[in-house]
């Protein structure tokens, strides 16, 4: 049995397939039946190489210094010749050489980064399944870059350093060509970068609700049936008897004084975020390479909101209009989310190519609403990531505290309910914690693959605000009392799910922003053909999706305050249940086509699932 040169776990240089290009590996394994080796890229690739295809690491060191290439002698003939011209022109055949040299330099760029990228260049939405490393490899649209995708580029900055290691060329034309060499690389990874992230509609048996037509029905459905929840909701048997609540008229819905309120509060937590205070930070990579900056101040944006309203209120303001005018609070909302939908369709018809959503399609009416440009802005104010965290949310909390007050005046009261103190704090807690670890929405489907079209206006100015805090809108006109075993088993269960939502987050979050966090060693990964790692242990090894389970856990906790009386305060449950079972069918689907043999074996190591029985 022939003997191994390599042993495991030493650091050598290994040749990148298809190339004369000799990279820095880890040996994992050995086979002695095939007699080949198993290893580790720096960005994670693993592959199996000959013998042949490695070197130890020394004999790149002595080239590196130049010792090897050529001796004393000759380096200082070359020098004394290149006295002999004119101090910075060069022989025409040392500038032929160069010039040769120059051109070998780019193609080999060239050759080298498409070696690299040839198993990332794929349609986003196409079913071409490509083989890499013996598993099939799928390309995601909500696709998050594993590490920093600088890596995909780390390799062309060293080849150019191992072509043009051994030139002679004179100094000043060697410094001259460097340059030019650098500014090639980066037209050719910027280049390769577009066509690896090249955004191509999907097809229409690709789309998601339903296609057209589902979303075509979303669009007018949704806002009929908030109106009808709430107007039942109001009603003083609010049973599903009672169905239809009595219709008022479209002009009792309407208030201009109203709407300038809304305007008001919107403009209001603009003023906030644009305020210089708060870290900034970049988000993922766009199709061109670039990161656009955030500025993270949605908490000083939620303290300085409570303060302007614990001012008001010490002023006298009177909160209860809002809860009178409910309805038409809610219209104005609506109102103004089909306008921002319609001026986000229209400038995105303008909008680069490059700056469209992966989720586009090319149909209008789907484009409305799913969003067709991915990052609007106006200058720096980014109007997707402004309206997901602050209007919506922190109007939540407000329209809560606006609901505690109308219980205590409606009901004269001296104290609010128990029932009402609990939900309160409970969706306190919630939109607290989601300011506070703002950062982690950077890493969201919302904010990396879906536009910002309809589906996320209305979901963020009025499916939150008026349709999350419909527990508290129940209690203001039908109390429920709490005793207080009953309070502590509910809190329990709401820090049951607080701490597997907030640990399971936690962890995912930070395994995407560094998956060589020391902090993370700990964890079990199982490696993937697209360069990423899945974790199985944590979290993520008890169940898939345990921040769905959390959350879960916490909408029940918010709705036992309000009793068993009625199905309607449970509605936000159902509901919600319903999102996830569609938003896990969806991941595993995704997930499955992507990661092929890997997600096989991760779902082995994880079996458990939220909804075991429903694919």
């Amino acid at each position: 049995m022939p003997s191994r040169k390599f042993a495991d776990g030493e650091v050598v240089r290994g040749r990148w397939p298809g190339s004369s290009l000799y990279y820095e590996v880890e040996i994992l394994s050995h086979d002695s039946t095939s007699q080949l080796y198993t290893v580790k890229y720096k960005d994670g690739t693993e592959l199996e190489l000959k013998e042949n295809d490695i070197k130890p690491l020394t004999s790149f060191r002595q080239r590196k210094g130049g010792s090897t290439s050529s001796s004393p002698s000759r380096r200082r003939g070359s020098r004394s010749r290149s006295r002999s011209r004119s101090p910075g022109r060069p022989p025409k055949s040392a500038r032929r050489s160069a010039s040769a040299s120059h051109q070998a330099n780019i193609k080999e760029a060239r050759r080298e980064v498409e070696v690299k990228l040839t198993p990332l260049i794929l349609k986003p939405f196409g079913n071409s399944i490509s083989r890499y490393n013996g598993e099939p490899e799928h390309t995601e649209r909500n696709d998050v870059p594993h590490k920093n995708t600088q890596e995909k580029f780390s390799l062309s900055q060293e080849s150019s350093y191992i072509s043009t290691q051994y030139s002679l060329r004179p100094r000043r034309e060697e410094v001259k060509l460097k340059e030019i060499d650098s500014k090639e690389e980066k037209f050719i990874a910027k280049e390769l970068a577009v066509r690896t992230f090249e955004v191509t509609p999907i097809r229409a048996k690709d789309l998601e609700f339903g296609g057209v037509p589902g979303v075509f029905l979303i669009m007018f459905g949704l806002p009929v049936f908030l109106f009808l929840l709430l107007l039942i909701c109001k009603q003083k048997d609010p049973s599903l008897l009672n169905f239809p609540p009595p219709l008022p008229a479209l002009y009792e819905l309407w208030e201009t004084r109203v709407f300038g309120v809304y305007l008001l509060w919107f403009l209001i937590q603009v003023l906030f975020y644009l305020l210089p205070i708060g870290k900034v930070v970049e988000g993922t990579p766009l199709i061109d390479g670039r990161r656009l900056k955030y500025r993270l101040n949605g908490f000083y944006a939620f303290i300085l909101t409570s303060a302007v309203i614990g001012a008001s209120l010490f002023q006298g303001v009177e909160f209860h209009y809002v809860y009178s005018h409910f309805l038409q609070f809610a219209l104005g909302a609506t109102v103004f989310c089909v306008v921002l939908s319609v001026y986000l369709y229209m400038r995105s018809l303008k909008a680069p190519r490059n700056d469209l959503s992966p989720a586009s399609s090319g149909n209008a009416v789907y484009d409305f609403f799913i969003g067709r440009e991915l990052n609007p802005r106006i200058g720096t104010f980014d109007l997707k990531y402004f309206c997901e965290l602050r209007p919506g949310l922190i109007g939540w909390v407000v329209i809560n505290l606006v609901m505690l007050l109308a219980e205590m005046k409606i009901q004269d009261r001296a104290i609010p309910s128990l029932a009402m103190i609990l939900v309160n704090s409970f969706q306190l807690l919630y939109v607290v914690d989601a300011l506070w670890n703002e950062e982690a929405l950077l890493t969201t489907m919302d904010i990396i693959h879906d536009g910002f079209g309809f589906m996320l206006a209305f979901g963020d100015l009025v499916w939150v605000p008026f349709i999350y805090s419909f527990q508290a809108f129940y209690l203001v006109s039908h109390p429920n009392e709490v005793s207080w075993p009953m309070a502590s088993l509910i809190i329990v269960l709401k820090l049951c799910g607080y701490v597997i939502f907030r640990g399971a987050n936690s962890q995912k979050n930070a395994f995407r922003k560094n998956p060589s966090d020391p902090k993370l060693a700990h964890l079990k990964t199982i490696h993937t053909s697209t360069g990423k790692n899945l974790l199985v242990s944590g979290w993520w090894g008890f169940v898939r999706h345990p921040n769905y389970l959390g959350d879960l856990i916490m909408a029940l906790a918010w709705s036992l305050p309000c009793g068993f009386n009625h199905i309607l305060p449970y509605f936000y449950v159902i509901y919600f249940t319903m999102l996830l079972v569609h938003r896990e069918a969806r991941d595993e689907y995704h997930c499955k086509k992507k990661y092929g043999v890997a997600w096989e074996k991760y779902c082995q190591r994880v079996p458990y699932r939220i909804f075991p029985y429903i694919y």
